[in-house]
């Protein structure tokens, strides 16, 4: 397969896509305590936030990614992002927690369409290794905008004040908006278009054992990723009482880590081999959720633990998911709008509940927070090795093409 735009602006496309989603999730975080007491709530109530915009953002992507393989990847694109405005516009105009809350789910149900096309965009212009090397690219990309939005919101908020923030997103928005419109070339001509019943293709992706396998890896991994982004934040507010700008610096720092591993995942597959990659970012993973644990073990509260285990389990994340999600996609040239949508959705929806549960639960612990990410770990590397089994007894109906 190959392109109709090079490759660097087609990933530039994907990678500006689904910044607006990321940085939606993470730049509110510096300004919990603000928000907290805007509200009247419990800055662990703030924890909800990111579970309302997750959950439709991730149930939103089995409607996007489907839909796409019907009627291509631009109308869906367009349509999206026209919903993320309705929802932005929500954030910036109410003035109950309730209807923030109803804004933040309309904008994630929005901008699934850019979780969706991630994983997507990719498997309609390449395959094999060229594959890996593009979901590589695009893991590298994606980290810059959650990099900049706990900066950019915490300087925001500190300046105007936290509703700043989601005007910024406002604006955002309407740039990628335009940008999608004009420069964007559809990558799924109209004779590949699948016209069957969704659940036939839904059936057909999920019969993969090995894709159940890889599916399990990277929503417990990503879980783990959106819970440290949510409590974290709640830590550092309530227990450390850090200033939103501190916060907002100490926020990135494990996000490097992430950048590293993905930048070297293409690279260590070459090198070690392909399960070999994959064994070492949960290992990793695993290690900082360890590091994370331990000092709430002793009932401490230590900040070099909670970002160094961050910046670990990270690195771990950034190595799996260019390789996981290029072993799952791979099978599947003809339903890659399919088998994308439950890989973004599912992430995004476990992420969702996760983070929900633990906003109910008041996880604002570190203890807590290490434990529920040293689980999600396990379940990380038990869904590598129902990959791996698949594979190499042949018991699994696709047959992967990536290496």
């Amino acid at each position: 397969m190959s392109s109709a735009m090079p490759m660097g602006k087609l990933l530039l496309l994907i990678v500006m896509l689904a910044a607006v989603g990321q940085m939606t999730q993470t730049m509110y975080v510096p300004s919990i305590g603000v928000m907290a007491t805007d509200f009247a709530v419990s800055p662990s109530r703030l924890q909800a936030v990111m579970a309302c915009y997750l959950i439709p953002y991730g149930l939103s992507q089995f409607i996007y990614g489907a839909v796409s393989d019907r009627v291509g990847r631009k109308p869906v694109i367009l349509a999206g992002l026209v919903l993320f405005l309705v929802g932005t516009g929500v954030t910036l105009l109410v003035s109950s927690f309730n209807g923030f809350l109803i804004g933040s789910v309309v904008q994630g149900a929005g901008i699934g369409c850019g979780g969706a096309m991630a994983r997507t965009l990719p498997r309609d212009c390449f395959s094999g290794a060229k594959l890996h090397r593009a979901n590589s690219l695009v893991s590298m990309g994606l980290i810059f905008s959650p990099l900049l939005a706990p900066l950019l919101g915490g300087f925001l908020t500190e300046a105007l004040n936290w509703r700043a923030s989601y005007f910024f997103l406002l604006l955002l928005g309407i740039a990628v908006y335009a940008i999608m419109t004009l420069r964007f070339t559809e990558t799924l001509p109209r004779e590949s278009r699948q016209p069957g019943h969704f659940g036939t293709r839904y059936r057909h992706v999920m019969g993969s054992r090995r894709f159940r396998g890889y599916l399990l890896c990277l929503v417990t991994v990503f879980a783990g990723v959106s819970l440290f982004e949510a409590a974290a934040g709640v830590i550092m507010s309530d227990t450390m009482a850090l200033s939103p700008r501190m916060i907002s610096l100490l926020f990135v720092v494990p996000l490097p880590a992430y950048l590293v591993g993905a930048g070297l995942s293409s690279r260590f597959a070459d090198s070690l081999g392909y399960y070999a990659t994959l064994a070492l970012g949960s290992v990793l993973a695993l290690m900082g959720a360890g590091l994370i644990t331990l000092p709430g073990l002793m009932g401490e509260v230590s900040l070099y633990a909670l970002i160094g285990g961050g910046c670990v389990y990270f690195a771990g994340a950034g190595i799996l998911f260019p390789a996981a999600s290029t072993g799952a996609i791979s099978p599947f040239p003809h339903h890659a709008g399919t088998a994308g949508a439950i890989l973004g959705g599912t992430q995004n929806l476990l992420a969702g509940v996760v983070t929900l549960v633990a906003s109910q639960l008041g996880v604002a612990s570190q203890l807590s927070l290490g434990a529920i990410m040293l689980i999600l770990g396990t379940l990380a590397t038990i869904g590598l090795f129902i990959s791996y089994h698949a594979e190499t007894h042949g018991d699994d109906h696709a047959s992967l093409t990536a290496h």
